[in-house]
């Protein structure tokens, strides 16, 4: 009886041993190879509103964190100087208008004359070129024209797309400077997930394939797709700052490398809120989203 015992008690030791080396097992698995990763960042285009003219601000019609949309005037710069600029345009424009309507009734007449005999070839072929030459001077004075009415829009300074006010610290006063930003605004529609994936796990990873992304901001999920996988990392010992640059989580041990892979957002749930910089689980399944 007692051996019997001793026997069963081996046996469920043995069969708890196995359990357990099994589940290690495959938590190391799932650890290593499944596609799923907690380094993963919510990101957004931001767009730097410069201004295309310069000049002092002279009206801001937003606030840090509002919604606005695309076309919506951001600020405005001091007018006065740009409509001075297209009176002025204008009136060289009429300028150069009534001086070509002067030289080409000149040409008119002396091609006539010049017909009979009355004026010589040269001074016909002087007063043409000077038609011609007006002409060009009245084609100039209307580019310029086109310009400065071109400056005098660009004075309001409107969204390129949709999206939130975000760092707005510029102020009524403030100088604006041609192509130097006065505020930033985050794209909306451009809301993304970058993940970045242990090396081993990109063999289960499948453009196209469905990912739940489980935000740590309250745990909500939003429903999203692989768009790609990215083709190259930095390399620690070459410059070139246009590619990710993934450093390492030790330097003691050699780890498997992390490669950058966007997640496509397809649903977000009604009341959370995007921010750009928040961090998220990505997990991907196998199967292609459709």
């Amino acid at each position: 009886m007692a051996v019997m015992r001793r026997a069963g008690g081996i046996a469920v030791t043995l069969v708890v041993a196995l359990a357990a080396v099994f589940a290690g097992w495959r938590l190391w698995e799932f650890y290593t190879r499944s596609p799923w990763t907690q380094d993963a960042r919510v990101r957004a285009n931001i767009v730097e509103v410069a201004p295309d003219v310069s000049g002092l601000i002279r009206a801001i019609n937003v606030v840090d964190n509002q919604v606005v949309h695309k076309g919506d005037v951001l600020f405005v710069i001091d007018r006065e100087r740009f409509k001075v600029a297209v009176e002025q345009a204008e009136a060289i424009v009429l300028m150069r208008r009534e001086a070509l309507k002067l030289a080409q009734d000149d040409a008119q007449r002396d091609a006539k004359l010049g017909l009979s005999g009355a004026v010589s070839a040269a001074v016909s072929e002087r007063t043409s070129a000077q038609a011609q030459e007006a002409l060009a001077e009245l084609q100039q004075a209307e580019a310029s024209l086109a310009t400065a009415r071109i400056n005098l829009t660009r004075a309001e300074v409107r969204a390129p797309v949709n999206g939130y006010v975000t760092n707005l610290t510029a102020s009524v006063g403030n100088y604006a400077t041609t192509g130097q930003g006065v505020l930033a605004l985050v794209d909306s529609d451009s809301f993304y997930v970058y993940a970045y994936f242990m090396e081993t796990k990109l063999p289960a990873i499948q453009t196209g394939a469905r990912a739940r992304v489980r935000l740590m901001a309250g745990g909500a999920e939003l429903a999203g797709s692989v768009e790609g996988v990215s083709r190259a990392i930095a390399d620690a010992g070459a410059a070139n700052g246009l590619l990710a640059n993934v450093n390492p989580a030790f330097d003691w041990i050699r780890l498997a490398q992390r490669i950058p892979v966007r997640i496509k957002i397809m649903t977000v749930p009604p009341g959370v809120q995007l921010v750009a910089g928040l961090t998220c689980t990505v997990v991907v399944e196998q199967s292609p989203a459709r």
